[in-house]
């Protein structure tokens, strides 16, 4: 990409993410960059995703740089952030001549929060009959699988993603995975800590908390 251009993607960067405010990121990819392992150019309030410039590539950015044909524009996708959160997202190819893709300008809207309250307002709305109804529980292929699953109703029974989860909430979603057995896992605890954000120490902390909430009740 040569100079103007790059100066009129930077501009339109500040521009969408001052429009759109701190949950809009946008990102820019230089795919003619000497370091392909550094190929974020500009980036517009990084914090939704944790990115920074002189970051690496996401699967799209590789996808462009394989050479498997010519990618397509992504509209409108769901992508999950590494802590939970779920951005609505949008791809663009800036191509060349021969429409070679030689540059990437995203766009990252976090609707976490928009999801969460959607969410409730679904459980205030719903009937009875409604609430009733369950999904199928799935068969896991393995203790992976398994723990995988925990994790995933444990947040599911919060009702929030874990970036959005106060300590109590945590402690409730902690306290379902000792009931269901999830800590019998090898090597749990670890992966749980990571999710969840917490050290070991907490970990055991909340148990004891749930625990103690449970006897309580």
């Amino acid at each position: 990409m040569n100079a103007s251009m790059i100066q009129f993607l930077f501009r339109l960067a500040k521009a969408l993410a001052a429009q759109f405010g701190p949950s809009c990121e946008v990102v820019i990819h230089d795919l003619q960059s000497n370091d392909p392992d550094s190929s974020i150019v500009a980036i517009e309030n990084g914090h939704v995703s944790g990115r920074k410039v002189g970051d690496g590539p996401s699967h799209v950015v590789l996808e462009a740089l394989s050479g498997g044909g010519i990618p397509e524009d992504r509209l409108s996708c769901l992508t999950k952030t590494a802590d939970g959160k779920t951005l609505k997202s949008t791809t663009v190819y800036i191509r060349d001549e021969d429409r070679a893709p030689i540059g990437i300008f995203s766009i990252n809207y976090d609707i976490t929060l928009m999801l969460a309250m959607e969410e409730s307002l679904r459980q205030f709305t719903a009937t009875a009959s409604e609430q009733a109804e369950t999904s199928p529980e799935p068969i896991a292929q393995n203790v992976s699988d398994l723990l995988d699953e925990l994790i995933e109703q444990s947040v599911k029974r919060v009702g929030k993603p874990v970036a959005l989860m106060t300590k109590e909430e945590k402690v409730k979603a902690i306290g379902f995975l000792n009931d269901t057995g999830a800590f019998l896992i090898t090597k749990s605890g670890g992966r749980v800590c990571k999710y969840f954000g917490i050290s070991k120490y907490t970990l055991y902390s909340y148990m004891e908390e749930a625990k103690a909430g449970k006897e309580q009740a």
